[in-house]
């Protein structure tokens, strides 16, 4: 099948479609990468998310508005993707949607919710789509999160050591294929905050001019404030076991100016961002060590900041620090594809969850799925799951 992946991350900055060739033989599931689209939200759409998310308040209106923006968004990139990277022969889109509240209480996952009406991306692209992925992980006990984390122990079981994965976004990641005491099973959790904080502190600093740290500038200027990281550090969640996630329900910028306001001496600009990309860079690696990790194979946006990939080898120490397209899937879709999978498993009848890495009670098939323009037209049940993730060089030299 031909499989379009689409998600947008806690940075709510675009919407990312990945399409990829998926083939199930027997246990082995083969992924060839047909590239990626993406496209920035509207400036108008982005500032309306931007208000409504946590702390902020907000009305079922704008809930309402920003689920039908969302979705129109994700559409119009979804025909985009059908076109220029299936020929118009796209089998399945997967949506992810955009996460606007996790629903974390006592260290459970009460709820959570992702904006982005499916329908909208049925009707522009005519194309079944799979959607609402996290839910029932939720309703089975589970996190809800890191979802990615099936797609990452097919991946890289295969590999030596005990291999890491991470993924670098707003909120970070890690995967490990077993536990840290020998083949107790799969883990994975949330580490703390990846780009979030530091966006925050970016946006602090400028007065809003600025969402991101362009190439870790301004960070690389700066020099951490040891007493201000260590505040950071001090943080419960961070100790809290596994399996945990959090969100920008906690990490935002609300938590940062009271963080500053406790520390109560100033914090220059620059040395504020140091000191937030050292916080992810210490927490990430912690983690790693923690799961008695041999190697990082890291993903997303947090990857082109060069300031919070340099902190992050320098505090992994000899674990070495590789860039998931070195293994074949681009860092900055790997999301996506990640996604794309676990739609195409839905379809298949196949679960998309592992009980270890989310803490539900059992494995269970993702999703719900909106008809096509051809009516609901499921293939066959496949027989058994995967236990190996091949991903087989793209079409092109």
């Amino acid at each position: 099948m031909r499989v379009i992946g689409m998600m947008s991350g806690t940075s709510y900055d675009a919407v990312d479609a990945a399409a990829a060739e998926l083939t199930l033989t027997g246990d082995t599931l083969a992924l060839r990468p047909l590239g990626l689209v993406s496209a920035g939200y509207p400036p108008a759409l982005r500032a309306a998310l931007a208000a409504a998310l946590p702390p902020a308040a907000t009305t079922l209106h704008e809930v309402c508005r920003l689920d039908t923006g969302v979705g129109r968004a994700f559409a119009e990139v979804a025909v985009r993707a059908d076109r220029e990277l299936c020929g118009g022969r796209a089998d399945l889109v997967v949506s992810h949607g955009q996460t606007v509240y996790h629903w974390v209480e006592g260290g459970r996952v009460h709820g959570t919710l992702q904006l982005g009406a499916p329908a909208w991306i049925a009707e522009a692209t005519g194309r079944t789509v799979v959607s609402d992925l996290r839910t029932r992980d939720v309703a089975a006990g589970g996190q809800g999160a890191p979802l990615v984390s099936l797609v990452d122990v097919l991946w890289l079981s295969g590999r030596p050591g005990r291999p890491v994965a991470l993924n670098l976004g707003g909120i970070a990641n890690v995967t490990v294929a077993a536990g840290p005491a020998g083949p107790a099973g799969p883990v994975a959790f949330d580490t703390g905050p990846g780009n979030a904080l530091v966006d925050a502190a970016v946006r602090l600093v400028t007065d809003g001019a600025r969402d991101i740290d362009e190439d870790g500038a301004l960070g690389a200027r700066g020099r951490v404030d040891p007493a201000l990281l260590r505040r950071l550090l001090a943080e419960p969640y961070y100790a809290a076991p596994a399996p945990k996630t959090t969100g920008k329900e906690l990490f935002h910028a609300e938590y940062l100016r009271a963080a500053l306001t406790a520390h109560g001496a100033p914090v220059a600009a620059a040395d504020l961002v140091a000191t937030v990309t050292r916080l992810t860079a210490e927490t990430v690696a912690g983690a790693v060590r923690g799961l008695g990790g041999t190697e990082v194979v890291a993903s997303g946006g947090g990857v082109r900041n060069p300031t919070l990939t340099a902190m992050l080898r320098a505090a992994l120490g000899r674990i070495p620090l590789r860039v998931s397209d070195e293994l074949g899937l681009p860092a900055a879709a790997k999301e996506a594809y990640a996604f794309a999978v676990l739609g195409f498993l839905t379809v298949l009848g196949l679960p998309g969850t592992l009980p270890g890495c989310t803490g539900a009670r059992g494995a269970r098939v993702l999703g719900s799925l909106t008809p096509g323009a051809g009516g609901l037209r499921l293939p066959e049940p496949a027989a058994a799951a995967p236990v190996r993730l091949d991903v087989l060089p793209p079409p092109w030299p």
